[in-house]
């Protein structure tokens, strides 16, 4: 199983960004898909989650500014960041669960696997 993200880079605060996530080796449809972050000195946090049925959740610090969403014919999943804030400087992950029940989906310890990490950096 591998997960490729891409699209991370260095804007400024209030611009936009979006970040996808290539998953392959798994049957994609079958798995929530999940997007974390950490920053320098900090653990991994949730960011957002979107399940086999399309569902979302989202970290309070990220509701009404990211839209994560996914596109099983092509086995990916995307996190559209607007309103970007220099506190949303990490590296962000994406991941995948299929053994996760609802309540543990924005539980870093519930996914199985980890894309490598893409960093995004945001400047005021």
């Amino acid at each position: 199983v591998q997960l490729q993200a891409s699209g991370g880079g260095s804007v400024q605060a209030a611009e936009s960004l979006t970040l996808s996530c290539v998953a392959s080796g798994l049957t994609f449809n079958r798995y929530v898909m999940g997007w974390f972050r950490q920053a320098p000195g900090k653990e991994r946090e949730f960011v957002a989650t979107i399940s086999r049925g399309f569902g979302t959740i989202y970290a309070d610090s990220v509701k009404g500014r990211f839209t994560i969403s996914r596109e099983n014919a092509k086995n990916t999943v995307y996190l559209r960041m607007n309103t970007l804030k220099p506190e949303d400087t990490a590296v962000y992950y994406c991941a995948a669960t299929q053994r996760a029940i609802y309540s543990e989906y924005t539980n870093r310890n519930a996914y199985e696997y980890w894309g490598q990490g893409t960093q995004v950096t945001v400047s005021s």
